[in-house]
């Protein structure tokens, strides 16, 4: 089972879904209160599992209603995923994968820990 850790940053707070195994698969953006940063782990927890996938990496895509995981190619050339609520708004956000498998993976691996991750403030 993952987790859900909070913690604080210079410039607010923030959350990141481990996996059972520690690694890190998911961040969100920095909150100004723990309260915001709560809604956006209760959003997570909502719409990860329904998300559907939509993968911009390939020509022709075809364009997902929200909620919905976008994985999508960064600069330096890696797959990243970021999932976006039923409004549209950013989530969370995966790490730099260098293959398209692991960034499948990752997403996967969000949908299974979501639902049922506690939430740990360090």
């Amino acid at each position: 089972m993952g987790k859900f850790i909070i913690k604080n940053t210079n410039t607010g707070i923030k959350f990141d879904l481990k996996a059972g195994n520690g690694e890190g698969i998911a961040t969100s953006e920095v909150y100004t209160t723990e309260a915001a940063c709560r809604n956006g782990i209760d959003s997570v927890v909502r719409n990860a599992p329904i998300a559907s996938i939509e993968d911009q990496t390939v020509e022709g895509y075809e364009v997902c209603k929200h909620p919905k995981f976008e994985v999508y190619l960064d600069k330096a050339g890696e797959y990243r995923f970021r999932l976006k609520a039923t409004n549209g708004q950013i989530i969370a956000v995966g790490e730099g994968y260098k293959a398209k498998a692991s960034c499948f993976n990752g997403i996967d691996s969000v949908k299974r820990n979501a639902s049922d991750s506690p939430i740990v403030r360090i």
